[in-house]
């Protein structure tokens, strides 16, 4: 069982940036590949961005991509969200996610999370 606590969203100006981290439990951490997905209102669940276990390969949406980025710290059981140059289509609740083993692009689908965070509110004005 894995438990995800997410933290450090807000409320930022358009072209400001955040940090989200997402704390785990459990000391098999380092075997998931770890992701991001967000939900706006009246919106599906989307991928942000995903990491392997190693931090070796990386998957962001295109929305995203040269603006945020993801890393994690195996030793802290800690995954990050470095999110620059924010609009306002990036409002959304950004929920931590974890998948058993699998690459970071078979992470990007929403079947293959096995766990999720309660999620943490980002809201950018213009």
């Amino acid at each position: 069982q894995v438990q995800l606590v997410e933290s450090g969203g807000g409320l930022v100006q358009a072209g400001g940036s955040l940090r989200l981290s997402c704390a785990a439990s459990g000391r098999t951490f380092s075997t998931y590949t770890m992701g991001w997905f967000r939900q706006a209102p009246g919106k599906e669940r989307d991928v942000v961005a995903t990491i392997s276990w190693s931090g070796g390969s990386t998957y962001y949406a295109d929305s995203v991509k040269g603006r945020f980025t993801i890393s994690r710290d195996n030793a802290k059981n800690t995954v990050y969200l470095q999110m620059n140059s924010l609009k306002p289509e990036d409002t959304a609740v950004y929920y931590c996610a974890a998948a058993r083993g699998g690459t970071a692009v078979v992470a990007a689908t929403r079947n293959n999370i096995n766990y999720w965070g309660k999620g943490t509110l980002v809201t950018v004005s213009s």
